[in-house]
Order: C-alpha cells, then structure tokens, then sequence
C-alpha cells in the first residue's frame, strides 16, 4: 500500500501537470493562480486511499480525486467572494487579485473542468461515481444557503446545524471516500460504511474546528482565534450558550450579538467566559467523541484486514490532532 506522504507526493504531482490550453488565458488564469496556492489535499488522497484499501494500483481513481480537488477549490473560490475575504491560505483572494466577475466566471469554468475530470473515470463506474459526486454538489450548494440563512436568525437549532455542517463539509469527505472505493471494486456495504465513516469524521472535525477557533492556540491551530464569535456565526457553542444560559448571561450574549462597535479582544474575552461558565467545551468534546467513535466503528466494518486501515487511521487522526 501506498503511505499517506507517497498519496500526497503522487496527488501534488498530478496537480501540477493539469493544463487550461484553451483560450483565453483570462479565465484560466484564477484557476492556476488558487491551485497553486496549495492546501491540505486531503480530499483527493482521500479518494486514493480509499481505492487502495482494495487494490495496489489507483490509476483509476486520479482522475476522479482530481475532479474533486478542483471541485473543492471552486467551492473556496466562490466562498471567499461571498464573505468578501481578503486572504487564502496567506495569498490574496481570487476576487482581490482579478475582480468579482472574474471569480464568477473562473469558478463556473472549475467547476465545469471538475465534471470533465470525473467524465475521465473508466466507464464501469463512471455512472456510479458521476451521480455521487452530482448529488453531493448540489448538497454542498444546499450547505452553504443554510449556512447564510442562519446568519440573520436567531432560533437556529442544533440539529439545524448538525445537519447544515453535514451538508457543507461532511458530504465531501464522504463522497471522497465512496469515490474511491467504487474506483478499486469495493463492495456496495464497503462503499457504504467507508461514505458513513467519512460523514462521522467530517462532523467531527467541524465542530473541533469550532471549538479551536474559541479554545485553540494561534500558534498550532493556524489561524486567530475567536473569529466566529467576532461575526457571531450560529456554531454549535453559540446556538447551545443561548439554550442554556440563564437570563442574566443570554442578555448578555445578545447584547455582544447586537453591537455594531466594539473592542474585539473584550467581546471574545466575555463570549468564551459564558461559554466557560455553561461547559460548553466539554459538551463539544463529548460531541466530537461520539461523531469520532462512530466514524471508528465504520472502519471496523469494513471488509479488508485490519492492517489496511493504518492509513486513514493516521489520517483520522491527522484531522483531529490540531493542538487546542
């Protein structure tokens, strides 16, 4: 089997050599320009990983992994246009660099080029591995407005956003893995289990993902810390500290919420204190144990021996071992 480093070296490579020949050479160059700017590739090494589980060579799964990749990427792209972000993994932004228009129309081309690199999958699992991905496109587009929807509410539940952060990331990670195992001839259970245990893990890494941008350190986690309660984005601590608090601290929470100006060191320092006084990191440590052992157990159904899981075993915990 491949190690995870040999996935990431094989999945670098592949992405170097794709091209945009076509004219003009406007338009494809965002999409060279945000490809290059690097990232975790853990979806598409997903994909390999996935495939490798049932067979030594994962040629048939490139393509597919490097459809998603670019997927992944206009997903980023557009994203950042819609938060008017500035920055991408400490580079300017698509629309900072061009403008607006360019990084519409850049974004429909990637996402027209990731359909035309997954129309490259052998034609035994084409139909297969084309509709999952279809289907999981239009699931992330569903995330993303219920993710914007949530920002001018208020009585947003917890299973509300469970399921948008299903939506939003989960699904990739599981159509990732489904993705792969379809490619190496995997059983349908197999198939199934693997998409399952990619649900399970990307729930639980969101949340993490929530907890460390209150708890975390800077230093290891990668970026500030406490801009989702700066923006007052409905995470599950939020939505849960509103639930729980008493009257005294929910008017306090809604009086952050509602300020227009404010000192931000102060507004994250009283949010996390009420966060602190509620429990709310041991609730979401409690909750990503049982996302995390879920997506365990999925693994440990698969049909494959046991040492063939060592590798998304190290990458499960490679997602989860950010230092809070």
């Amino acid at each position: 089997m491949y190690a995870f480093n040999d996935i990431l070296q094989k999945i670098e490579q592949e992405i170097a050599q794709l091209q945009f020949p076509h004219p003009p050479k406007s338009l494809y160059d965002p999409i060279e320009y945000i490809l290059s700017l690097g990232g975790k590739r853990i979806r598409p090494a997903l994909v390999l990983m996935a495939c490798n589980l049932y067979k030594e060579d994962v040629e048939d799964a490139v393509k597919p992994a490097l459809g998603l990749e670019v997927f992944h990427n206009f997903t980023l792209l557009h994203d950042d246009l819609m938060d008017e972000a500035d920055m991408r993994r400490n580079k300017p932004t698509v629309h900072k660099v061009w403008n607006a228009n360019t990084s519409i129309l850049s974004g429909d081309a990637m996402l027209i080029a990731a359909y035309q690199l997954i129309g490259e999958t052998k034609s035994e699992s084409l139909k297969e591995i084309l509709n999952l991905f279809t289907v999981t496109a239009l699931e992330i587009c569903g995330g993303q407005q219920y993710d914007m929807e949530f920002e001018s509410r208020t009585d947003v539940t917890e299973e509300e956003y469970i399921e948008m952060i299903r939506l939003k990331t989960a699904v990739l990670i599981a159509c990732a893995l489904k993705m792969g195992a379809i490619a190496g001839n995997a059983s349908k259970a197999d198939a199934e289990a693997l998409y399952q245990y990619g649900i399970n893990i990307g729930l639980a890494f969101q949340l993490q993902d929530d907890l460390l941008d209150v708890y975390g350190d800077t230093a290891t986690f990668g970026k500030n810390i406490g801009g989702d309660i700066l923006c007052n984005k409905k995470t599950f601590m939020l939505i849960n500290a509103l639930r729980r608090a008493s009257d005294a601290q929910k008017a306090e929470l809604e009086n952050w919420i509602s300020k227009k100006t404010f000192d931000p060191a102060e507004k994250i320092a009283a949010v996390t204190d009420i966060y602190s006084q509620l429990h709310l990191k041991e609730l979401s440590e409690d909750k990503i144990h049982i996302y995390y052992e879920q997506a365990m157990k999925c693994l440990a159904s698969l049909s494959v021996a046991p040492e063939r899981l060592n590798i998304l075993k190290e990458i499960s915990a490679r997602l989860m071992n950010r230092q809070s």
